[in-house]
């Protein structure tokens, strides 16, 4: 599966910005995808995942109540919506991939297929 991922920025704190990802070469129906994010000197960290099927989702900590996670099945493509963004969100955004869904997403190991990445900056 290939992954590309988009709309990465600048942007102040309070802000929004909006990830988008374009998936392709495999048949998705069973895959799980989602984002995961990795900051200087920091371990990666899981973001969200959305199960292909049935739309249900799953989110980090970190970002639970401010990002949405979304898909268009008909345009093959994964969105993340960032909104009330702080400082702390600023790291290299990366698309994710796993061939089935599971219940609990604790880490950002758990995918297994990854995009390049898009660069997010949020100002103070």
């Amino acid at each position: 599966v290939q992954l590309q991922a988009s709309g990465g920025g600048l942007v102040q704190a309070g802000g929004s910005l909006r990830l988008s990802c374009v998936v392709s070469g495999d048949y998705l129906f069973n895959y799980a995808l989602g984002w995961v994010r990795q900051a200087p000197g920091k371990e990666r960290e899981f973001v969200a995942a959305i199960r292909w099927s049935t739309g249900g989702t799953a989110y980090g900590r970190s970002v639970k109540g401010r990002f949405t996670i979304s898909r268009d099945r008909a345009k093959n493509t994964v969105y993340l919506q960032m909104n009330s963004l702080n400082p702390e969100d600023t790291s290299v955004y990366y698309c994710a991939a796993r061939s089935s869904w599971i219940v609990n997403w604790n880490s950002a190991s758990e995918f297994g297929y990854w995009g390049q990445g898009t660069q997010v900056t949020v100002s103070s």
